[in-house]
C-alpha cells in the first residue's frame, strides 16, 4: 500500500441522488457542473468524480451529456498532465444494463475519460440498491482495460477490497490501484477508525486510496483520512449539510474550503494533476 506524501482530493459534485428540492446548491445542468469543477481548482482539486444530469434533472447515463461537461472542463482547463483528472460513474443505482451503464466508455480523443467508477459489489442504501453483479462488473473491468481507462474502485466494505484482489488474479485490473473507501453507508462498513483501519490493511500492495464518509461523517471520515495519510473524497454526492446539526446547507465550495483550510492548517501539502497522474501511472489527459 502506497503512503502519499500529499494529499489528493478527490471532489464529487453532484452524484445520483442529490435534487434542487434537496438543496440548491446542486450542480445539475452540464454549465453548472463545469462552473463548479473549474472553481475547485483553487482548493488543490486534482480528481473529479463526475455524474451527469439530463434535461429534467435526473440521473443519466448518456455519453453526449458527459462529453459536454469534459469537453467544457477541458476547454478551460486544458490537456495534457496538468489536466484535472476527469472519471465518469458507471453506476447501477437507476439501471443495469452494460450497454447503459458503459456508454461513457465510448468517448474518445479530447472527450475521453481519464478515470470510470467500478463498485465492488451490490449495495443497499437507505431506500435503494445498487445492483452490481459479478458479471456486470467483470464487463465494466474488461472494457475500462480494454479502452485504456482506469478503474477508479469504490469499496464499502472489506469484501469489496477482496473482490479488487479477485479482479486482479483474473488479470482484469492492474496495479497501481485507486481506491475511494466510503463508510457510513447503513449497510455497509460504519464510519469509525476501527473500520476504516481493517480496510486498509486489506488493500493490495500498490495501492493509492482516499477515503469518504456518508452523510454526517463525511467531515469526520475526511479527518481520518488525512491523519492516517491518504486522500480524501468530498462534495455534494455524499453530504448535503455543513454541520451535523444540520441547520446549514453546504455549497460544494463550502466543503472544498473547510477541508483546504484543514490541510493547511496541518501542514499537509496538496498533490497537483501531474503528480497524481504520474502516481497512478496516467497518461496526460486526452491521450
Amino acid at each position: 500500500m502506497q503512503h502519499p506524501d500529499k494529499l489528493i482530493i478527490n471532489f464529487t459534485p453532484t452524484g445520483m441522488l442529490p435534487t434542487r428540492k434537496m438543496t440548491p446548491h446542486i450542480p445539475i445542468t452540464p454549465r453548472e457542473i463545469i462552473e463548479q469543477v473549474l472553481d475547485a481548482r483553487q482548493y488543490g482539486v486534482s480528481m473529479v468524480h463526475l455524474h451527469a444530469r439530463g434535461e429534467d434533472g435526473l440521473p443519466t447515463y448518456r455519453k453526449e451529456i458527459y462529453k459536454k461537461i469534459i469537453d467544457g472542463i477541458r476547454r478551460v482547463d486544458g490537456m495534457g498532465e496538468d489536466a484535472l483528472i476527469l472519471s465518469v460513474s458507471t453506476s447501477g443505482r437507476h439501471w443495469n444494463e452494460f450497454e447503459k451503464r458503459s456508454e461513457c466508455l465510448e468517448l474518445e480523443g479530447v472527450s475521453r475519460p481519464d478515470m470510470a467508477s467500478l463498485t465492488l459489489s451490490s449495495v443497499n442504501f437507505n431506500r435503494q440498491a445498487s445492483v452490481n453483479s459479478p458479471e456486470i462488473i467483470q464487463q465494466l473491468a474488461t472494457s475500462m482495460k480494454g479502452k485504456g481507462i482506469k478503474p477508479e474502485l469504490e469499496a464499502f466494505d472489506i469484501g469489496m477490497i477482496n473482490y479488487a484482489k479477485y479482479l486482479h488474479r483474473k488479470g482484469l485490473i492492474e496495479p497501481p490501484f485507486y481506491f475511494n473507501l466510503l463508510l457510513g453507508n447503513i449497510a455497509c462498513a460504519q464510519a469509525n477508525i476501527l473500520n476504516l483501519g481493517v480496510m486498509l490493511t486489506e488493500l493490495p500492495e500498490q495501492s493509492v486510496w482516499a477515503v469518504g464518509g456518508i452523510g454526517d461523517s463525511q467531515l469526520k471520515m475526511n479527518l481520518n483520512g488525512m491523519i492516517n495519510g491518504g486522500g480524501i473524497r468530498v462534495g455534494l454526492e455524499d453530504n448535503l449539510w455543513l454541520t451535523p446539526e444540520r441547520t446549514r446547507l453546504a455549497s460544494n465550495q463550502d466543503l472544498l474550503k473547510r477541508i483546504r483550510t484543514v490541510a493547511d492548517t496541518i501542514n499537509l501539502p496538496v498533490a497537483t494533476p501531474r503528480e497524481v497522474r504520474r502516481r497512478l501511472g496516467l497518461k496526460g489527459a486526452g491521450r
